[in-house]
């Protein structure tokens, strides 16, 4: 008996088959978008800590189907943005991830950890490297100077020359993996910055002081001391804005 021959598919079937990989491709863009739109309102407070999930709701808002949000409510889930409602509770649903003194320390702790892996490194580059670095970094550093000596300057304006301070480090010598923990876990302290900024604001001159610190590390290619330097101005951080949540309080816990 003749072997048969195996033949691709053909015609209709072929054209099936790429038609199923392209309903695949378009719900997985539908869902990375929901996930990008969904992140932002949850960091921009515009779904506010601790309120309610609901599925059809934010589809509605989103002007697309609950398929691409349910995908991104479960990633979501899986970094912290949005959480199950605490046990004991009568119905089981989702909410937005409350404000806390306890999550805001581990957040802290965990950046501080990852960026000081990232500063250590990046004082090991070349010397000319480095100091370009450096230079970048006091640049950037003396925008915040002026804002903290003049007191003038907007809460996003302050925030995004210390984002860029802190990402011009990471992104210095990281690799793939740790710049993946850092994009998943940075934007939930943003959280804290826009809610708490008016009253954190006022203490610009103290983070001023500990960048300083880590600048001259680097700049002298000592990664001990960069690294140090860089969990002490997360962990003075949180000390800061632990005193600024005593007073203002939580949001959205139970």
């Amino acid at each position: 008996m003749r072997d048969v021959p195996v033949v691709a598919p053909q015609g209709p079937h072929k054209a099936n088959l790429r038609g199923k990989n392209t309903i695949a491709a378009l719900r997985s863009d539908r869902a990375g978008s929901a996930y990008q739109r969904l992140r932002e309102l949850i960091v921009h407070g515009r779904l506010a800590p601790g309120s309610s999930v609901i599925e059809a709701d934010l589809a509605s808002r989103l002007g697309v189907s609950r398929a691409p949000v349910r995908e991104a409510l479960r990633l979501l889930q899986q970094e912290g943005f949005v959480i199950r409602n605490p046990a004991g509770a009568t119905k089981s649903r989702l909410v937005v991830a409350p404000l806390t003194k306890e999550d805001a320390r581990e957040l802290y702790w965990i950046v501080s950890r990852l960026e000081g892996m990232a500063a250590q490194r990046t004082a090991a580059l070349r010397p000319s490297v480095r100091k370009e670095l450096a230079k970048e970094l006091e640049l950037l550093n003396e925008g915040l100077r002026n804002i903290a000596q003049t007191g003038w300057g907007n809460p996003d304006r302050v925030f995004e020359l210390d984002r860029r301070f802190h990402r011009t480090i990471v992104e210095a010598t990281t690799g793939p993996r740790l710049l993946a923990l850092h994009n998943s876990i940075k934007p939930q302290t943003e959280r804290y910055w826009r809610l708490y900024a008016n009253a954190i604001v006022d203490q610009l001159s103290l983070s001023v002081a500990e960048h300083e610190c880590i600048i001259r590390a680097i700049g002298e290619g000592d990664g001990d001391a960069a690294e140090h330097a860089l969990k002490v101005n997360w962990q003075k951080g949180a000390e800061r804005l632990s005193k600024v949540i005593d007073t203002l309080g939580e949001r959205g816990s139970w």
